[in-house]
């Protein structure tokens, strides 16, 4: 039987195609950029689809790749969390998740994009039933009713590749989405997301803290070292250059003493801060005869609450499910049907977390009063109305998709 081709070799594209390898289906993994050649153990280089970002893996995410047997790997890059504090500047309202009152281990798992992506890179690389190709460009897809066509240039090279099934993750601007003619709503948020590493004088004790500012909601997740914290901070588009370069690392460090006071201690030493732009992405479909849309190429979402990344992998483990079942049948990888009930089992799912995404993003982004008054009724209201936070809890680890 071919290779299912994945186009893109992101985060998902590589853990897409470790599952594929699970269930003895070959892979071909095409990724336009060249990886990296890792060296030492701490040598983690940014690459442009693992970068200096974090992800928040909820409880969910955790046992895919434990079923994938790569969790032991990750787990030591990883820190979890046992508490959410969830909040807003100069409010009344205040909402607390902890993990003994929920009966969880931890609400879920912070790892650095950077080793996230080595783990996996290294893990394909070391499987012998996916081809990795870096380095290419995929300049035409076209398909009929028995196969996907894909031009691929590498330099002044070219060559083409045929497959039953091609998985379009590479990306919010999707070059394979444009291909087929699938279109997408899009809603520019106005805001970029500074990102980094910071030190405080307090150990984080495991606690994540949700913020909602004037400047922005910040999310401030803990590390691996106890005092080390992640920050992922959106601010208005256009002000992004106040918080970057090493001449405004102590405003910087001065602003998140402003809005989060003495809970994290004192804010003493920040990283390198990267900057990225918030858009909300939407194909209009996921499915289009033998291409199957996944990762941000099928939906960008605001990274409020860290959701993005866990729904995409909640995706890619529902088509394996399919695909494990036609190859086991020994039937068509790309039959439209089978790809079609995919998309529509992983509607709800989907259309539930983007809409929490964007409400929260727009209703915390209003100052009028009432609805300011509102909102911190409801934060209070979450920490005394019964089962509301279980709901909220096991929504936020993707235990309910």
């Amino acid at each position: 039987m071919q290779a299912v081709i994945i186009v893109g070799g992101g985060m998902v594209g590589l853990s897409l195609a470790l599952m594929l390898a699970k269930q003895n289906i070959k892979v071909k993994l095409l990724e336009a950029i060249r990886y990296p050649d890792y060296g030492a153990a701490d040598d983690i280089p940014y690459h442009s689809s693992f970068d200096a970002r974090n992800s928040a893996l909820s409880r969910r995410s955790v046992q895919i790749y434990q079923e994938l047997g790569l969790w032991d790997k990750l787990q030591q890059y990883a820190t979890p969390i046992y508490q959410v504090h969830i909040s807003e500047q100069g409010s009344f309202g205040k909402a607390k998740l902890i993990n003994q009152h929920e009966g969880v281990e931890s609400f879920g798992q912070v790892i650095e994009n950077a080793w996230l992506g080595r783990v996996l890179l290294t893990e394909v690389r070391q499987t012998t039933n996916i081809e990795l190709i870096d380095g290419v460009q995929v300049t035409s897809l076209k398909q009929d009713v028995e196969q996907a066509y894909l031009t691929v240039k590498r330099e002044e090279e070219t060559f083409e590749l045929s497959t039953a099934l091609v998985i379009a993750a590479d990306g919010r601007d999707s070059f394979c989405r444009q291909a087929i003619g699938i279109g997408v709503d899009v809603h520019d948020y106005d805001q970029v997301a500074i990102v980094t590493t910071v030190q405080t004088s307090k150990p984080h004790q495991h606690v994540g803290f949700e913020r909602f500012s004037a400047l922005g909601p910040l999310a401030l997740l803990p590390l691996p070292g106890e005092y080390r914290r992640s920050v992922v901070w959106p601010v208005k588009k256009g002000t992004e250059q106040e918080w970057l370069g090493e001449h405004n690392e102590q405003h910087f460090l001065n602003a998140l003493q402003q809005t989060y006071g003495d809970r994290a201690g004192k804010f003493i030493k920040t990283g390198q801060r990267f900057c990225y732009p918030l858009t909300q992405v939407l194909a209009h479909k996921q499915v289009v005869g033998r291409v199957v849309l996944m990762g941000n190429a099928a939906h960008t979402i605001h990274p409020v609450a860290g959701q993005g990344f866990n729904l995409c992998l909640r995706d890619a483990h529902v088509l394996i499910r399919y695909l494990s079942h036609q190859f086991q049948q020994q039937q068509d990888l790309g039959d439209t049907q089978v790809l079609m009930a995919y998309e529509k089992a992983r509607l709800n799912d989907q259309q539930k977390v983007i809409f929490f995404c964007d409400r929260v993003v727009k209703g915390f982004s209003n100052n009028n009063p009432l609805l300011k008054f509102a909102r911190n009724t409801g934060l209070l209201a979450f920490d005394f109305i019964p089962g509301v936070k279980p709901l909220i809890a096991n929504f936020a680890m993707g235990l309910r998709a």
